[in-house]
C-alpha cells in the first residue's frame, strides 16, 4: 500500500509536469525543432568535409609530446566519460517530472542549451571547412582504407551520412573538438542552475580529463581542444546574455499538486511569512531606512516618557 501510494504520488508529479511543459511546447517549439534541425546539418557538414580530407604526416603537437599515447585499443576511455557527462546531462533536466524542488523547465532549458550548441557548431563548421588539416585519429592515417573517401554515387548517400559509422569514422573535422562543445556546455548550464557544488567541481574536473584523454588518445590535436575551451565558453557568455533570464522556479506557489499534509505545511510557511512582513511593517512604516527606525524608536521612547510623566503628576495631584 505505501509503494502503491508513494507511486501514486510520482505520477500525480509527473502528468502535472507533463501538462505544463507541453504548454511551453507549443510556444517553443519552433526554436526547439529548429536547434534539432540543425544537429542534422552539422552532421551532413562533418560527412561532407570528410570527401575533402587527405591523410598526411601527422602535425607537430606539444599535447602529443606531453601526453603519452593510449593506442587505439583504449580509445574508449574519452567515450565513456563524454557518455556519463551526456546521460548524467539529459537525466538532470528532466528532473522536474519527478522531484517537487525544481528551478527551471525542461523546454526551456533544452531551448536554451540548442541555442549555445548551434551557435558552436556553426562556428565549428566554417573554421573546418577554411582549412583541411590531415586528421591525426588512427583509422585517418596514411594507409588506412576510411581515410578518404569515393565520390558519392547519388545524393541520398551524402544526405544519409552513413549513420551511425560515418559519425564515428569520420576525418576532417578537427578544429574544433565535437565533443568538447558538448562537454563544455553541459558543464556550463549545470553550473549556472544546478544546486550541488560537488558536483559543479566534478563535471569541471571531468571536463578536463576528457580533455587529456581525447588528446592521448589522438582523436584531435591539442590546438582543437584549446580552441574549443575558449571559443564554446565565449559564445556561451555572449548568447546566454542576449536570451531572456529564464524564470525561477524556486520561488512562488508550486505547479504539481501536494499531499494534504505538505499543502498544510506549505501554507502555514506563507502565513508565517506574511505575519512576519506585516509586523515589520506596524514596526518600521513601509520604509526600510534603518535611520528613519532608530529616529522612530527614539521619538516613541521620548513619547512614552512624556506620558508616563504626565500620569504621574495627575496621580500627585489627585493625591
Amino acid at each position: 500500500m505505501y509503494i502503491a501510494r508513494e507511486a501514486s504520488k510520482v505520477w500525480r508529479k509527473v502528468t502535472a509536469e507533463i501538462s505544463v511543459e507541453l504548454q511551453l511546447l507549443r510556444d517553443k517549439w519552433g526554436l526547439l525543432l529548429a536547434g534539432l534541425v540543425f544537429q542534422y546539418i552539422h552532421g551532413l557538414a562533418a560527412r561532407g568535409v570528410h570527401y575533402l580530407h587527405r591523410p598526411g604526416p601527422l602535425l607537430q603537437d606539444l599535447g602529443f609530446m606531453a601526453l603519452p599515447e593510449l593506442g587505439q585499443d583504449k580509445g574508449y576511455l574519452s567515450e565513456s566519460i563524454f557518455s556519463s557527462i551526456f546521460i548524467s546531462f539529459v537525466l538532470w533536466t528532466f528532473h522536474p517530472f519527478i522531484y517537487h524542488n525544481k528551478r527551471f523547465y525542461t523546454v526551456l532549458i533544452w531551448r536554451r542549451v540548442l541555442a549555445f550548441l548551434v551557435a558552436s557548431q556553426f562556428l565549428r563548421i566554417i573554421t573546418f571547412y577554411s582549412t583541411q588539416l590531415p586528421g591525426p585519429n588512427y583509422h585517418c592515417r596514411e594507409g588506412s582504407k576510411l581515410a578518404t573517401l569515393p565520390p558519392p554515387n547519388s545524393v541520398l548517400e551524402v544526405l544519409l551520412i552513413n549513420f551511425p559509422r560515418g559519425v564515428l569514422f569520420g576525418c576532417g573535422d578537427l578544429i574544433f573538438s565535437s565533443h568538447m562543445i558538448f562537454t563544455l556546455v553541459f558543464v556550463r548550464t549545470y553550473h549556472k542552475y544546478g544546486s550541488k557544488r560537488f558536483i559543479k567541481f566534478l563535471a569541471w574536473f571531468m571536463a578536463i580529463v576528457q580533455s587529456l584523454l581525447i588528446i592521448a588518445s589522438r582523436k584531435h590535436y591539442s590546438v582543437d581542444v584549446v580552441v574549443a575551451w575558449y571559443t564554446v565558453n565565449l559564445v556561451v557568455f555572449f548568447v546566454d546574455s542576449k536570451l531572456p533570464e529564464m524564470p525561477d522556479r524556486t520561488s512562488g506557489l508550486p505547479l504539481l499538486p501536494l499531499s494534504s499534509k505538505e499543502k498544510e505545511g506549505w501554507q502555514k510557511e506563507e502565513k508565517d511569512t506574511k505575519l512576519k512582513d506585516e509586523f515589520h511593517k506596524l514596526l518600521n512604516g513601509n520604509h526600510g531606512d534603518p535611520t528613519d527606525r532608530r529616529q522612530r524608536a527614539q521619538m516613541n521612547g521620548r513619547h512614552d516618557e512624556d506620558i508616563n510623566h504626565a500620569l504621574s503628576e495627575a496621580t500627585a495631584n489627585g493625591a
